[in-house]
């Protein structure tokens, strides 16, 4: 399989996902607006999602895959077979246990996570009541990610990829016909996530048959593999999820900032995830299994010419969407949040923590990229000492900036953490001796840099005054963004090719 079009393919479903991900949060922005009833579901969900990325999508995935294709390619059908029951009986056990603690524990989550709520009884009453809906969900989308992970290592990418999308229809759902007969009515968005949670399951086990490694109930763990995963898991679950440990320390900040700051924060992090999972996700999805399988087949020069290739993809794609986030901060959040309860002020404060995060946003999606460059050779160690040193530099941020800027400077500090981990791991990819740039790399910068600085003055030049957005009606709103977004991308490309770039350049084939 062409990498670039499997990279298109995720893409295409992770570009599904986000549209209707912005639909769903207008439609909650738009019901609930930002304020107390939202920054209590806000940091319930964060919490099983923040779960999930720890133990499902960041460590489990990280540590299973590059075991999963070293089985595959070496051991076969039936050896790996056992490998995916095992593994699947003994995540289950153990999520089960952890949603169930978690269920009995709500009230001390909800202390630990926004403290502050406890000055608010109401407010910290519907956060626990909404803890014990979401819980279960680490159960059922962890298993969603065994699943994608084994789909991914048989290069079936695009199933895995669709599966948000029915996590999006859920809320979707609750928020417009639910939400009328639960009270309060938020309680309907923590019933959406947990359906969200069994669709997404349902949709993958019929693939999962098809390639006949649908785990099986199994009461024996004594495979090699499980206790090689179990050993990788313990550290990965660190050194993948630094991002995801400071955003949940950023809420308790926040939940002390005014009310909203959590809300605000959301809503912008939404906006930049979209760039993030369309690339950074996307990219880490589809060289993960292709790493191992080159590891694992002893090739260094090809290990080392796909990180390579991963790399120029990022600065291609992500320094122009960076670009765009901060100059078309104001179009976005009015055309897509400014409804209803999200007022100009909501628009405003949302900015800030946008521009914000959009500065670090090239480091949080290469983070997705050169991390897999350490867990394919399952070498956990680095990557946690990364992870522990940016961890640390990030609350030291968090202290030096949330005073002058508020809850902006939680999303600053979240940024420059994640270039502070993406520049030492490819440092250390280089000293290591596992990663070789190839030639071409300065002259392919600057004529980048080039391009985006090219498409930035054009946008700038066609937003117009913030008033403007803030004033015009929706069809108005979205028809200009449109437009905008279009001539950007046209004029970054166009820029591009009378440099020289051409699609056929970033070709590659996927490891056999």
């Amino acid at each position: 399989m062409n990498l670039l079009k499997a990279l298109a393919a995720v893409s295409s479903m992770t570009l599904l996902s986000r549209i209707l991900g912005f639909v769903r949060d207008a439609l909650i922005a738009r019901v609930f607006g930002a304020g107390a009833m939202t920054d209590a579901f806000f940091v319930a969900f964060k919490i099983p999602n923040l779960l999930r990325r720890l133990f499902a999508e960041g460590a489990f995935s990280q540590a299973f895959v590059p075991i999963l294709a070293e089985y595959k390619n070496r051991q076969g059908h039936d050896a790996t077979r056992v490998l995916v029951s095992q593994v699947g009986s003994a995540l289950t056990l153990v999520l089960v246990a952890v949603a169930l603690l978690g269920i009995a524990a709500a009230p001390w989550v909800a202390y630990v996570s926004a403290p502050g709520f406890t000055t608010d009884p109401d407010k910290f009453a519907l956060t626990v009541a909404l803890l014990r809906i979401t819980f279960p969900y680490i159960v059922l989308i962890s298993l969603v990610a065994l699943a994608a992970g084994i789909l991914n290592t048989w290069s079936k990418f695009s199933v895995p990829a669709f599966a948000p999308v029915l996590l999006n229809v859920a809320m979707i759902a609750a928020t417009l016909w639910l939400a009328p007969y639960f009270d309060p009515p938020v309680l309907a968005l923590g019933w959406g996530v947990a359906l969200g949670g069994i669709l997404q399951l349902a949709w993958m086990l019929p693939h999962l048959a098809k390639i006949d490694m649908l785990p099986r109930p199994v009461r024996r763990f004594d495979d090699p593999g499980v206790r090689r995963i179990l050993k990788l898991m313990a550290p990965a679950t660190l050194g993948v999820s630094v991002a995801q440990i400071s955003l949940l320390i950023n809420t308790v900040f926040a939940s002390f900032l005014a009310t909203g700051s959590v809300s605000w924060l959301y809503y912008a992090d939404r906006l930049m995830e979209f760039p993030t999972g369309m690339l950074g996700v996307a990219l880490g999805t589809i060289l993960l299994p292709s790493l191992a399988k080159h590891y694992a087949d002893d090739s260094p020069a090809e290990y080392s010419r796909l990180l390579d290739w991963g790399l120029r993809l990022t600065l291609l794609l992500a320094l122009p969407a960076a670009a765009a986030l901060a100059v078309l901060a104001v179009p976005l959040i009015a055309t897509l949040f400014h409804y209803g309860a999200f007022t100009a002020h909501d628009v405003a404060m949302t900015q800030r923590a946008l521009v914000a995060y959009s500065l670090g946003l090239l480091g949080l999606i290469l983070v997705k990229v050169l991390a897999p460059g350490f867990y394919a050779r399952q070498n956990i160690r680095t990557p946690v000492k990364v992870a522990i040193l940016t961890l640390a530099a990030t609350q030291l941020m968090n202290l030096a900036f949330i005073f002058p800027l508020g809850h902006a400077g939680l999303a600053l500090a979240i940024g420059l953490g994640a270039c502070l981990n993406a520049s030492l791991l490819l440092h250390l990819l280089k000293k290591h001796g596992i990663y070789h740039p190839q030639p071409g790399w300065i002259g392919y910068f600057v004529r980048v840099l080039i391009a985006v600085s090219l498409m930035a003055a054009l946008l700038y030049w066609g937003m117009g005054d913030a008033e403007w957005w803030l004033a015009a009606r929706f069809t108005e709103r979205l028809l200009r963004l449109t437009l905008l977004v279009g001539g950007g991308a046209l004029a970054y490309f166009i820029a591009l090719g009378l440099m020289g770039f051409r699609p056929r350049q970033f070709s590659r084939r996927a490891a056999e």
